[in-house]
C-alpha cells in the first residue's frame, strides 16, 4: 500500500476588467510554474491524471476548460 498524498486541485476563478475566467491550480506557487493548454476541440479533461503528477514539484495551472469562460463583448475588442 503506497502512502503518497494526492495533491490538492483547487477550482478558481479570476475576474478580469469584468471577463469572469476558470482556470484549475495545483502544486506549491513558490515552485516553478507549468502552464497547461489544449487546443480546439480537445478537453482538459486529458490533463486529469497529468495534474497531481506534476504538482508535487511544480506550480500547475490549467487554463484549458472545464467550464467555459464568456467572450468578452465586440465593443470592448
Amino acid at each position: 500500500m503506497s502512502n503518497t498524498i494526492t495533491p490538492t486541485v483547487f477550482y478558481r476563478t479570476l475576474n478580469m476588467e469584468g471577463l469572469e475566467i476558470f482556470y484549475r491550480e495545483a502544486g506549491p506557487r513558490d515552485a516553478p510554474t507549468v502552464l497547461l493548454l489544449h487546443g480546439f476541440p480537445s478537453s482538459s479533461h486529458m490533463f486529469r491524471n497529468l495534474i497531481p503528477m506534476l504538482a508535487d514539484k511544480y506550480h500547475v495551472v490549467d487554463r484549458s476548460g472545464g467550464r467555459p469562460t464568456p467572450l468578452p463583448k465586440l465593443e470592448r475588442l
